[in-house]
């Protein structure tokens, strides 16, 4: 029997975790080595700045298995705030054990909880044919957007 899984908010002490998945999220689904230093600090302005977001962990037997950055983004057409699930990772040995799908969970009962909450939103890699069939799995449907950016010089690069 597999132990069961934990969510709670992260802290501070989960830096080096949330940087280790981060990295490794970024090489395994985009083939970007990150620069540390500039990603560490940017973990770390979360915990500075909470009004940007927060950070999820799940835990299995006492051990961080897999994590979720939740930010914000302003609806005037909704007068409220779309949460996007970003820098999702599970721990490869974890992987195919529910543990998406806790965070998942976790932060569709917070965002049901919070009446400025106007829905849950995420972005995923258009050949990540597993991510699809897991987000689709727990009602995530495509929402007919082509994401489009333009980056600017010296906001940090990648490999």
């Amino acid at each position: 029997m597999t132990a069961a899984i934990h969510v709670r908010a992260a802290v501070a002490a989960d830096l080096d975790f949330l940087v280790d998945c981060n990295a490794a999220m970024a090489l395994e689904t985009e083939q970007r080595t990150l620069d540390r230093a500039l990603l560490t600090r940017g973990v770390a302005a979360l915990f500075a700045q909470p009004q940007r977001g927060f950070y999820l962990v799940a835990e299995r037997a006492g051990a961080r298995v897999g994590c979720v950055l939740v930010t914000h983004e302003w609806s005037d057409w909704r007068n409220g705030d779309w949460w996007w699930l970003q820098s999702v990772y599970v721990v490869p040995a974890a992987r195919r054990g529910g543990v998406f799908r806790a965070l998942h969970g976790e932060v569709a009962r917070r965002a049901r909880l919070d009446p400025g909450v106007v829905g849950l939103r995420l972005y995923v890699e258009r050949d990540n044919r597993a991510a699809q069939a897991t987000y689709a799995a727990l009602g995530l449907r495509d929402a007919g957007y082509l994401m489009l950016e333009a980056a600017h010089p010296g906001a940090g690069t990648c490999a």
